[in-house]
This record gives C-alpha cells, structure tokens and sequence, in this order.
C-alpha cells in the first residue's frame, strides 16, 4: 500500500493498493472516498499533480466507482485503536476516588 499526504488543499490524505487498484482519497472535514478499479498511471498522476484536487476532479471523480469510506475502512483501522485505547490502563477499582 502506498501513501502520499498532501499539505494543505482538500484532499489531504491519499492511499494506494496496486494489487487491488484501490484509491483511498481522504478530504478535509469530509467522508474518504474509496475508488476502485483505478490504474497505477492514475495513482501516479495524482501524486505528481501541483494541484490534486483539481486532478481528482477531471481525472477521477466521474471516471472511476466511487464508495464513500469510513476510518474503519482503512487497513490499520484496528491496530489504530488498539494502540490508542491499550496506552491507557484502567484503574483498578480499589483505587478509585468514592
């Protein structure tokens, strides 16, 4: 899987699987949107784009099946969680306040 973030605009954060010609698009304040049967050249396009929403937006948006995603759409959206809720440990209730 590859990653490529891009610093300001709306698209912020973008996912590839080649195997799978999967394309995670995560947009500012928005659902991420998931297109499938996108091909590498594509992927590679929109990495290289100076402005990539625009690049989504002619190249990708009307072209490709859209789903819209969810963050427990992402690969790691298990082990994610699992790291932010095993960092805090409970406390036990013998020493807990009344």
């Amino acid at each position: 899987m590859q990653e490529k973030r891009f610093p300001g605009g709306r698209i912020r954060r973008a996912t590839y699987d080649a195997r799978d010609r999967r394309l995670e698009l995560e947009f500012a304040g928005a659902t991420p949107r998931i297109y499938r049967a996108v091909p590498a050249p594509v992927w590679e396009k929109l990495c290289a784009s100076p402005n990539p929403a625009s690049f989504w937006e002619d190249r990708i948006a009307e072209e490709y099946p859209e789903t819209k995603g969810s963050a427990a759409s992402r690969p790691d959206a298990r082990a994610r969680l699992d790291a932010l809720f095993s960092a805090q440990k409970p406390t036990p209730e013998s020493e807990r306040e009344p």
